[in-house]
């Protein structure tokens, strides 16, 4: 499409109302509901996207529940990747050009059909990646490299420990394990998903239902790991760092086990929370050990290293060293309006529920 065409498509665009799903309160899928706003205007230093696909990850299961940091004010929407078209240029703005296909974050509020985003939080994509590879990138891939380049110093010859394998960001630290020579690498997981963690990587599947991971991973390697990288908290970030070898490093980067769910109990919860291990800084250093935290929404500000990381993960993925893999996509549809209202952003900056 060329830019005159594309112009005269974004400005057709913008007619139409913007459907957004919204988060009415904690608790179960019944708490998200679907409003209609205007469509965004672009301010200065923004670009307005029209949003072809969004990205769903562990980190908006816990938000919809009121256990992620920070915890969202209500009525809000969610949505911290997305990926999309861009239909309008606010002042100064230069490029990416209208058309151009972009990768979007953002703290919240992308679950929408059109978003307005500061222009250094948009990123210009290949044309050989689809709109739902292009949004499952941000959260995922972003949180591996961070992990396992900045923090943990991954190099050739390691070992890592990668918990919850089949899920986002453990399919993305597999595969970005495997962009550095000879490493091993250690992943829990259900039985049933071994095959599928194999193919994307992982030299040791271990499946967490019926065998203690801890002692799988010492019956094959002794002396333990160089990297734990722990979603999970509670018991399991103990087991983790006993797990570590000498110059070992732990990267903590969410709480799974924290999360109420339908077979996990709130007593569940509190026993975890109790159990997560505090870390003194005498015991550290004669364990030669190290335990990082990793949180990528409060990294977010840190504008120059977010382009970095975002950079090299396309360059992977031009190169063929990784690739997305999409579970599902779930069509808009699927999220029936409310009935009656539509939701309208105000000039004042505050959101209305009015009657249509």
């Amino acid at each position: 499409m060329d830019e005159k065409r594309a112009s005269e498509a974004a400005q057709e665009n913008l007619d139409k109302l913007s459907k957004t799903i919204v988060l009415v309160g904690f608790g179960g899928y019944d708490k998200l509901q679907t409003w209609q706003k205007s469509v965004p205007v672009p301010e200065e230093g923004e670009i307005l996207v029209e949003v072809k696909a969004c990205g769903l990850n562990f980190a908006e299961i816990s938000a919809r529940q009121g256990l992620y940091f920070p915890r969202p004010t209500l009525p809000a929407v969610l949505g911290y990747e997305c990926s999309g078209v861009v239909v309008k240029l606010g002042l100064g703005v230069t490029g990416p050009k209208v058309g151009a296909r972009v990768i979007c974050m953002s703290k919240s509020g992308l679950w929408s059909e059109y978003v307005t985003l500061p222009v250094d939080q948009c990123f210009e994509f290949p044309d050989e990646m689809s709109f739902e590879e292009a949004a499952a990138i941000p959260v995922n891939y972003l949180t591996a490299y961070f992990m396992l380049f900045d923090l943990a110093n991954l190099r050739p010859n390691r070992s890592v420990l990668i918990h919850m394998a089949a899920g986002g960001v453990g399919f993305a630290a597999a595969q970005i394990c495997q962009t550095v020579p000879n490493v091993t690498t250690f992943g829990t997981s259900s039985e049933h998903k071994h095959d599928a963690i194999k193919a994307n990587g992982i030299t040791h599947p271990i499946d967490y239902r019926t065998k203690d991971y801890k002692q799988e991973v010492l019956r094959i390697a002794p002396k333990g790991v160089d990297i734990v990288l722990d979603p999970l908290g509670g018991k399991d970030t103990k087991k983790g760092y006993e797990l570590l070898k000498p110059m070992g490093k732990i990267i903590v980067f969410g709480g799974a086990n924290f999360v109420i769910g339908e077979h996990r109990k709130i007593w569940n919860l509190a026993k975890n929370w109790f159990q997560m291990p505090s870390f003194h800084g005498m015991t550290l250093i004669k364990a030669n050990k190290s335990v990082c935290g990793f949180h990528l929404g409060m990294l977010q500000e840190e504008k120059d290293l977010i382009k970095e990381g975002i950079t090299a993960l396309l360059e992977m993925f031009r190169a063929g060293k990784i690739k997305p893999k999409i579970d599902s996509v779930f069509p808009f549809e699927k999220f029936k309006l409310r009935r009656g209202f539509y939701w309208q952003w105000n000039d004042i900056g505050t959101f209305s529920l009015l009657p249509t």
